[in-house]
């Protein structure tokens, strides 16, 4: 009894010298992969993780020529003044409500678009229709929002074609209850394309046998993607969406700025564009810092949330 328990022991010190060979035999085996994602965790640690530490200047009176250490504590004033501000009622039901649309409309497309793409035999015709679909990525939300503005002009294509049937023109981008609209439609029009790559991976690593099996049972191809091609993609898609809903109320303000106009205000205003005029305009980097915060912390208690269901309904599920 008393060799087996010696054989089986393992002192700490050993552990942990094993442990150290492995990760030392994987930096040496592996270098080219640890180079190769060297410049990711350099930009992550010097753009994302470092900046963390100016977030103290939320609960500070900051003032640059004072720097972090010599400017003036004031706790939670500056989320209390966010809180009271006059319209901050308006600035988070816009929020809300344009982050729900997003949720709902656009994040379902790139999911129905990689489903048609796998759908299409025609390599051809499948790389040229990605290609096209991919390209408005890269356009700015400058050019997007130019491009909408003479298109949804009272001389733009949609008037002309509306004046073709008797119907008076509209000025879309200046009316409220158009506006929602065209941030989905551009959102639509912009990403949906770049987001079936990562779904196109997915199902790119699906076994073609499981095809060919439900092929011999009869399957036909509506009933391959809804039995087969979808329920295993499932995981990928709750991934991504978790990594959406982190950023519920970090809207695209790029968007939403180059889109908005006087007369939108009202349903176009989000916290966004509310932390530009008090952080840019006015500089109030303070107040700004404190904003964003708050959108994180909402973020945060969001993705833990759907997260514990991802993991209830789905086995394997979720992000962690």
């Amino acid at each position: 009894m008393q060799k087996t328990v010696q054989q089986g022991y393992k002192a700490p010190s050993l552990i942990r010298t094993g442990a150290k060979r492995g990760m030392l035999y994987d930096l040496r085996k592996y270098w080219v992969l640890y180079m190769m994602a060297l410049p990711g965790f350099i930009f992550y640690i010097i753009f994302k993780y470092i900046p963390l530490a100016g977030s103290i200047i939320a609960f500070q009176d900051y003032m640059i020529f004072k720097g972090l250490f010599q400017s003036q504590w004031v706790g939670l004033q500056h989320f209390e003044t966010f809180f009271q501000y006059s319209n901050f009622l308006r600035v988070f039901k816009n929020t809300l409500i344009i982050g729900a649309y997003n949720l709902i409309f656009v994040f379902p497309v790139p999911i129905v678009l990689a489903l048609l793409f796998n759908e299409l035999r025609n390599k051809f015709y499948k790389r040229t229709l990605q290609t096209v679909y991919y390209i408005p990525h890269f356009f700015s939300w400058v050019i997007i929002g130019g491009i909408a503005f003479d298109v949804l002009s009272t001389s733009g294509i949609v008037n002309s074609i509306r004046g073709m049937f008797g119907a008076e023109s509209i000025l879309f981008l200046q009316q409220e209850r158009f506006f929602r609209g065209i941030l989905v439609l551009t959102s639509i029009w912009r990403d949906a394309g770049w987001g079936t790559i990562v779904l196109l991976a997915a199902i790119a690593g699906i076994n073609p046998e499981v095809y060919e099996s439900a092929l011999v049972d009869g399957a036909g191809r509506i009933r391959q993607i809804f039995s087969i091609t979808l329920p295993l993609i499932m995981p990928t898609v709750v991934v991504l969406f978790l990594l959406n809903i982190g950023h519920f109320l970090d809207l695209s303000f790029d968007q939403i700025y180059n889109l908005l106009t006087p007369m939108t205000y009202s349903v176009g205003d989000v916290i966004d564009t509310y932390v530009y005029r008090t952080g840019i305009v006015e500089a109030q980097y303070s107040s700004a810092t404190a904003v964003g915060i708050f959108q994180s912390v909402i973020g945060f208690v969001m993705v833990l949330s759907f997260n514990r269901l991802a993991k209830r309904f789905q086995e394997g599920g979720g992000l962690f």
